[in-house]
């Protein structure tokens, strides 16, 4: 018996966590095994293979992971898959990528570091007597090694896994490795190769065949065979054919385009140093983790991750993030706080270089190489993962599929049935046990439909096409289906919901500690000199590429304001800032004349500076600076620009204005980006090499703050009106932003997300200080667009749920951390969120998942990454065509694409839903005649099959997809699930219907005076019976035997081919998700052409078709009954849609489960209708229990709970501590 000390966990705490347990072969089981396939023709095979959990549970016995020969994986995650892995053997010097050939491990030196010496490594191959067996295995392409120490196996990222510090980067690291160490490193890490392997036609071929429902079809195949049905086997083998090809073409055809994707700069040849100087050229696949490389002049693709740790470079990141616009990398930090701190791929990003990113330029020192340290190689790397989630992705966890499969399972238990009925009626007929096994097997065939999958397909792709037309672009088309489910949209601010570019709007100065007046830029000739206008001209990150100046918009557009010139001069010019090649900035040179344009230059060169060092902006840190000297200056100064609550925070107090908190509030009320700008004097003996290797922590300190720069942010044209339509439609709408939290609000207010009348409550978290535990203050924001209203006005709105949380990333960490009991309560009503960080969008994202909702995020791509691949939906704006930083890209640069995507995220899913229960009733429809049939021993002909699955159900499915999505968003959304009330109620009616409507025609025909047992010289129709017995007989000699030809089978046949059509219209709805199918004109046009086909042949035969398709002629009355019949059933099906299902369950019994995510609008304008509707929806509630039903949905649950909570939302100025939060104690201030 297996224990759980047996199964151990690798990846730990990773996204890819899995259980791992040991296995070896054992001989009696493998022998049983074999001899089950012998005996199963085969089939006990293809179960293990298709049960990898079985497979190995049935051939192996259970074994410590030391000795293991087979390991069993599954995944920890909510679909816990099964994975199949054998374990290898390979020599090496040692056991561990990290450590010395010649010596043992010093163990952990204090900083967390082992022990390494790069010149230690003998350059002679070890003896084998001094290699050591490794035990390795590969999942994912990924290699897994086992570690005797903790007795599992492990996974070697990269440098990072030795914890290394950014000083000890530049320390120990900055030299290279020697060939012998890079070689013994390489058995590890492998070639530096993201390889994506094309597999071959065959092998994809036999993974094709060998899906479950191919196999179904082969063993249907056979059977059709057995019983001549050749011609429909036929068809069917050539439907597979097809589609086999076209899977397999589509597969190969994606694999291929990865491949040439990855293979077209994978491999490179790249300066490797060794030691202080030497440097060799080498292929990039040769790299592995430690190796040095030098990044030329002109730039490169980088083929590894790599820490900068010399020299400066501008980089294109648009692969990975989407985001055109260049980044400037700088070197590592090599002192100070910073560099002590332990190296982290994420923390340190402004540092690293990434895979498959585009190194435009390069900025270095005279006679020193721009160098980079390898972190990680091959599908370790950023870009090497995001393959691997293309190659292996996750399986899309959607109800839909989920109950498709349950459905399925219950057609299975319906064709059990007709099996046994099937028996039962044979051995009571006294038919042959051949005859038996064949038929009672052929029910179940019937009820397996040979087209689902391609059919269920069909909708997904004309919704993919439709998307490609309006600019959406999309890599994982199986979440189409779920935008049509997205209740809540998660929106950046900045290039999203606002112009991308910000207008200067003016600067606000501050001199001696208080502000001046506000002015409406640095363009007064006494501003040329100011340490402000310095400060505007150099604190930024915009270098040239090809003579244009390029760089973040915000830094673009406030370098403009200073009518400033920037130039990267030439290495001859560099001599007055010493060796360093800066980046130098000047003021323009005007055109005088004389004495003016003498005094002009003396003027612009006093002006000049040189840009010495430069600390790229951080998300994190929220700010950015630099070290400049001015030309002529012995002295160097360091500029710093970044959130103004920031900034002030590293000024001497004395310079900050006494009104900058009231300053900065009344233009962030407004809207207004602002942004601070300070200063600081170095000291004169700081040389340029000294200040390379200062820490920013250092340098940012004690400045002088300069004052306030205000952006105007604009409001994109389209923004404000796709959030009212989503509102409408009751899809929750959230900002996710980076700027400050009163700019932020005032945005939401502008563009609707927060309408006039509603309140935003601020929760401001602050964590534990000395002996004051973490606590929460609640302020309420004033809204400038009412008039002061007192308290007990403010609670009225808020009673009416009139109220939205605001909160800032520093208070989400705290209560994140602090308040866990709270996050999902605010989560429930906030709307702003504000300085978040990257993480902590992702983070937001989860949160919002873990109450249930279906989320969705719009960004630029930038810093959005993580949270759009985490999101259900994500959706970034960006120029690229595909980008792999979300499942979605948009090439329109607004949030229009958020409605079109969902409309036909809603189309797709309906018409998977329509087309799945079409299908479903297609099997029940033919599963209803056959039983009928049997029980006077008789079936459907060859070509009625055929006509039925080919002209009927094929043309009709695939048209019934073609609906475009509906013009307008509606409140209602469709149902996630078939297993919904509904759609079960909708298919059940409609299968009780034909069910009544084919046993009343096959007791009719059997009631007429005309009717007896058919036989090739029957004349119930007044033809001669020469002619008779000639026509029929031709054709059914080879048939009798089957009892094909007969009244009732005819009469079955007619009525089913109509049921077909009638259940395909009723099934096709439009309105409210999808456009009318009047208007999906193959859709109709095949109909209509089926149904005068099928009237024609009815009322007036045609001998030839009648012998084709096996009926028989039966007297007009009879046809004109039939033709009532059909007609019967059509307007029950259609009415028994309508009223039962549309009307009553759908529009008022099942209404209130759709919910609502905000506050519910006024009822005072209800009509007459409506309110006839709410008691009628109110009594259906109670008749069918549904009143008192608990919500299923986590956040529906929360807002119950709420209402209840007579302290919730908190009352205004009251402050919550953390050992009060849970039962919710607030002190008032």
């Amino acid at each position: 018996m297996k224990t759980r000390e047996d199964v151990k966990i690798i990846n730990q705490g990773l996204e890819d966590e899995m259980e791992v347990s040991g296995y070896r072969p054992c001989l009696w089981k493998l022998v049983l095994v074999g001899v089950g396939a012998v005996c199963s023709g085969g089939l006990l095979l293809l179960l293990l293979y298709w049960l990898p959990e079985w497979g190995v549970k049935g051939t192996c016995t259970h074994t410590s992971l030391s000795d293991a020969h087979t390991l069993l994986l599954r995944t920890k995650d909510e679909f816990r898959q099964w994975f199949r892995v054998r374990v290898h053997r390979m020599l090496a010097p040692g056991r561990k990528p990290f450590e010395d050939l010649d010596v043992k491990p010093r163990g952990q030196l204090p900083n967390g570091d082992f022990g390494h010496q790069v010149c230690s490594v003998p350059d002679e191959q070890l003896p084998q007597e001094q290699q050591v067996w490794i035990q390795y295995f590969t999942h994912h392409s990924f290699r897994y090694y086992w570690n005797d120490a903790i007795q599992n196996f492990e996974f070697y990222q990269g440098l990072e896994d030795m914890k290394v510090s950014c000083a000890h980067i530049h320390s120990e690291h900055s030299h290279g490795l020697t060939k012998a160490l890079q070689d013994y490193r390489r058995l590890f890490f492998g070639e530096n190769e993201i390889a994506v392997k094309v597999p071959s036609l065959f092998k994809l071929l036999i993974k094709e065949v060998l899906n479950p429902f191919y196999v179904f079809q082969l063993f249907s195949v056979v059977l059709w065979s057995i019983e001549d049905y050749y011609y429909y086997a036929t068809a069917i083998v050539f439907m597979s054919v097809i589609s086999i090809a076209t899977s397999l073409y589509t597969i190969r055809k994606q694999y291929v385009m990865l491949h040439d994707m990855v293979a077209s700069h994978s491999v490179v040849r790249v300066s490797v140093c060794r030691g202080d100087k030497d440097t060799e050229q080498a292929m990039s696949t040769e790299l592995v983790p430690g190796d040095v490389i030098a990044i030329p002049a002109n730039g490169m693709v980088m083929p590894c991750d790599a820490v900068l740790f010399q020299g400066t470079c501008v980089v294109n990141e648009s692969m990975l993030t989407g985001e055109s616009v260049p980044v400037t990398k700088t070197s590592l930090p090599s002192s100070g706080d910073e560099a002590a701190r332990r190296y982290s791929m994420e923390e340190h990003k402004r540092h690293t270089l990434f895979c498959g990113t585009h190194v435009i330029q390069t900025r270095f020192y005279t006679g020193e190489l721009v160098k980079a340290v390898v972190i990680r190689t091959g599908f370790s790397t950023e870009k090497g993962q995001l393959v691997r989630s293309i190659l292996y992705p996750k399986p899309t966890d959607f109800r839909l599929y989920r109950d498709a499969y349950l459905f399925l399972l219950c057609l299975v238990g319906v064709a059990g049935i007709g099996f046994i009925y099937t028996i039962v009626l044979s051995i009571m007929n006294k038919v042959s046990a051949k005859t038996i096994i064949i038929e009672s097997l052929d029910i179940i065939t019937i009820t397996v439909p040979p087209a689902l999958p391609a059919a269920m397909t069909a909708g997904i792709v004309y919704a993919q096409r439709r998307l490609k037309r309006v600019g959406i672009f999309c890599i994982s088309p199986q979440r189409i289906n779920m935008c049509g489910q997205l209740n809540l949209v998660c929106f950046d601010k900045t290039g999203t919901l606002t112009e991308d570019g910000l207008d200067l709007w003016g600067i606000h100065r501050a001199e001696h500690g208080s502000f001046v007046a506000p002015e409406p830029g640095p363009v007064e000739e006494r501003l040329v000199k100011s340490t402000f206008m310095a400060c505007m001209a150099t604190c930024h990150s915009l270098t040239k590429i090809e003579g244009e100046l390029s760089g973040d918009p915000l830094d673009l557009k406030m370098f403009a304001a200073t009518c400033w010139v920037l130039e990267e001069p030439t290495e001859e010019e560099t001599a007055l800032h010493n060796p360093l090649m800066p980046t130098v900035v000047r003021p323009p040179r005007r055109a005088v004349t004389g004495d003016s344009q003498s005094q002009s230059q003396v003027q612009n060169t006093s002006c000049e500076m040189g840009i010495v060092r430069q600390f790229p902006f951080s998300s994190v840190l929220q700010r950015m600076s630099v070290v400049v000297r001015r030309l002529g200056d012995k002295h160097m100064e360091a500029f710093l620009k970044g959130a103004p609550e920031v900034v002030a925070g590293l000024c001497k107090p004395n310079s900050v204005p006494q009104s900058f908190t009231e300053t900065l509030e009344s233009y962030t009320r407004q809207g207004f980006r602002v942004i601070a700008l300070a200063h600081r004097q170095l000291e004169s003996k700081l040389s340029w090499h000294k200040v390379q290797t200062l820490s920013r922590d250092l340098i940012e300190t004690d400045m002088e703050f300069l004052g306030l720069i205000v952006m105007q942010n604009k409001i994109k044209q389209e923004t404000a009106g796709v959030l009212t339509e989503l509102r409408r439609a009751n899809i929750r709408t959230l900002m996710v932003t980076g700027d400050n939290i009163l700019t932020a609000i005032s945005v939401a207010r502008d563009c609707g997300m927060i309408r006039p009348h509603e309140n935003v409550i601020v929760a401001d978290a602050a964590p534990p200080r000395d002996s004051c535990p973490p606590c929460i203050t609640w302020r309420y924001v004033e809204n400038l667009a009412q008039t002061a209203r007192d308290d007990q006005g403010a609670q009225i709105l808020v009673e009416d749920e009139m109220y939205h949380f605001a909160l800032n990333g520093r208070a989400f960490a705290v209560i994140t951390e602090h308040f866990p009991q709270l996050i999902q309560k605010l989560a429930l009503r906030a709307t702003v969120f504000a300085r978040m960080a990257p993480d902590q969008k992702t983070q937001l994202v989860e949160i919002l998942q873990g109450i249930d909702y279906i989320v969705g995020m719009c960004g630029d791509g930038a810093n959005d990454c993580g949270a759009l691949k985490r999101a259900h939906s994500g959706i970034s704006l960006s120029e690229l065509e595909a980008s792999v930083a979300s499942p979605f890209t948009s090439s329109t640069s607004n949030i229009s694409c958020v409605p079109n995507l969902i409309r036909e995220g809603r189309a797709a899913l309906i018409t998977s839903f329509c087309v799945f229960k079409f299908m479903a009733l297609y099997s029940i429809i033919q599963y209803i005649s056959v039983i009928l049939l049997y029980w006077i021993l008789s079936n459907l002909g060859d070509f009625q099959f055929l006509f039925i699955d080919l002209v009927i159900i094929l043309i009709i499915a695939f048209t019934m997809s073609l609906n475009p999505a509906w013009k307008d968003l509606v409140r209602q959304r469709p149902p996630s699930s078939l297993i919904s009330g509904p759609l079960l109620c909708s298919v059940l009616t409609q299968i009780l219907t034909c069910l009544a409507f084919q046993v009343l025609t096959f007791y009719l025909v059997q009631q007429q005076s005309w009717y007896e047992t058919w036989t090739p010289q029957s004349d119930v129709c007044n033809v001669s019976r020469a002619s008779s017995f000639s026509d029929r007989h031709n054709g059914t000699t080879s048939h009798d035997h089957k009892n094909i030809r007969n009244y009732e089978n005819t009469s079955l046949f007619y009525v089913s081919s109509f049921q077909y059509l009638a259940v395909a219209i009723v099934f096709a709805k439009g309105k409210p998700f999808r456009q009318p199918s009047y208007k999906n004109w193959p859709f109709m046009l095949s109909c209509v052409s089926l149904y005068s086909f099928l009237l024609f042949i009815m009322l007036y035969p045609i001998s030839a078709i009648d012998n084709f398709l096996e009926i028989v002629c039966v007297p007009h009355d009879w046809r004109v009954t039939l033709v009532i019949i059909i007609a019967v059933n059509a307007i029950v099906s259609f009415m028994l849609e309508i009223l039962i299902v549309d009307i009553i369950l759908w529009r008022l019994v099942f209404r209130g489960s759709q919910g609502a995510n905000g506050p519910r609008e006024s009822s005072s304008g209800d009509t007459p209708q409506v309110a006839n509707d709410s008691w009628g929806a109110l009594f259906l509630s109670r008749l069918f229990c549904q009143r008192n039903k608990p919500p299923k949905v986590l956040y529906r649950h929360l807002a119950l709970e709420l209402q209840e909570d007579a302290d919730w939302p908190p009352k205004p100025s009251t402050v919550t501590y953390a050992a009060e939060a849970q039962p919710h104690i607030s002190a008032t201030l």
